[in-house]
């Protein structure tokens, strides 16, 4: 069966991460799939965020082909009839009345639960297995982004790699971006950094290393939720367009932006620090040393997701780069002295840079998310 109609559901959770990953699940299908796609999203402010050209006041508009919808707190109107293939992302959950839609559709929708990525062992087991509805005749399928090939994979653009390497290429592009972003261009022999995480503690200590150090450090810090931490060391607000400078640190607060634009900003830097799902994959796509700052849960069980990252990224690298990887990734998660995990770190930077290139080369061989799910979708019918 030809299922060309999509429904994404998304609740917005952190602010920004829920919203990232559904969004370039839907512009993936609807721009390099020609699939109808129509995006329910509960809060359309946070999204306009990284979405320009979005009215969060509107509850029905279409964006770059992609329907979007506020998903209505009062239910679903009787006329709203659900497409082929109907996605939960992260778990969110289905009002009744568009399940008993669903059901009631002669040829019953393919409806797969979107889970959260990890790397953990127990969740290919649970890759693709199925969950009757308790009382309606429906299966949802769960369906597991990943970093092993038997996992659901990492979204990715048709052309998206070929265009990152064209523009690292390309110093007039470059040039042109930066200036665009109010910011100056990487200067001979300065590191060029990007900050985005949550709040943590270690970025004080990392900004402070990095003032007291012998390279000069241009860090850009999109505007969220470091940015306090970042402050703690000038003592005072940063502004966009207001550059901040330590020692051998300037540090650039920066507006937040497209999902496009903030791709190239993952591209032009020597070193991604990055938070969440969406980003930490778009990290990869840039070929760039990177440290995840990943969510926070209960009882550390957010550490054991890292150290399973870990295990599967660090495959490799050079033993000494590896160690080092490691350690600064943890440090930066769970405390420690994240100066001397970075000073560490700091001279195996060519041998990463070039393992982030073979890394994100191995994950696409077995095809992306969206090529996996589709397929998928066809073998349950």
């Amino acid at each position: 069966m030809t299922r060309q109609h999509w429904d994404i559901f998304c609740t917005v959770i952190d602010n920004y991460g829920d919203i990232g990953v559904a969004w370039r699940l839907a512009r993936r299908l609807a721009h390099d799939r020609g699939l109808a796609v129509r995006l329910w999203v509960d809060d359309l402010a946070s999204f306009a965020r990284i979405a320009p050209g979005l009215d969060p006041a509107l509850p029905q508009q279409t964006l770059a082909g992609i329907d979007i919808r506020q998903w209505p707190l009062a239910g679903f109107p009787p006329d709203v009839v659900p497409g082929d293939v109907v996605v939960e992302a992260f778990a969110c959950r289905l009002p009744d009345s568009f399940e008993e839609a669903m059901a009631a559709k002669p040829a019953k929708p393919a409806w797969i639960n979107l889970e959260y990525l990890s790397a953990e062992d127990w969740t290919l087991s649970h890759h693709k297995l199925p969950s009757p509805h308790p009382r309606l005749p429906l299966t949802k399928h769960f369906f597991f982004p990943g970093f092993d090939a038997a996992s659901g994979g990492l979204i990715c653009e048709d052309g998206l790699i070929a265009a990152r390497e064209a523009w690292q290429a390309d110093p007039a592009a470059q040039q042109a971006y930066w200036r665009r972003r109010g910011l100056p261009p990487p200067q001979a022999g300065e590191l060029r950094v990007s900050l985005f995480a949550y709040e943590n503690p270690a970025a004080t200590a990392l900004l402070r290393a990095w003032a007291d150090g012998a390279q000069p450090v241009s860090c850009l810090v999109p505007a969220g939720k470091v940015q306090a931490d970042v402050e703690r060391v000038f003592g005072k607000a940063l502004r966009p367009g207001e550059p901040a400078n330590l020692g051998n640190l300037t540090v650039h607060i920066l507006p937040l932006s497209g999902q496009d634009d903030y791709d190239r900003l993952l591209w032009g830097c020597d070193f991604n620090f990055v938070r969440g799902e969406d980003s930490l994959v778009r990290a990869q796509w840039a070929a760039r040393p990177l440290a995840w700052h990943i969510y926070p849960q209960d009882d550390d069980a957010h550490l054991d997701k890292l150290r399973a990252f870990l295990d599967h990224y660090c495959q490799g690298l050079p033993a000494e780069a590896a160690q080092a990887a490691r350690a600064l990734n943890l440090a930066w998660n769970q405390g420690g002295d994240i100066a001397a995990a970075w000073r560490r770190a700091a001279p195996c930077l060519p041998a990463w840079r070039q393992h982030a290139t073979n890394w994100q080369q191995a994950l696409l061989q077995p095809g992306d998310l969206v090529v996996r799910l589709l397929h998928f979708i066809a073998d349950i019918g």
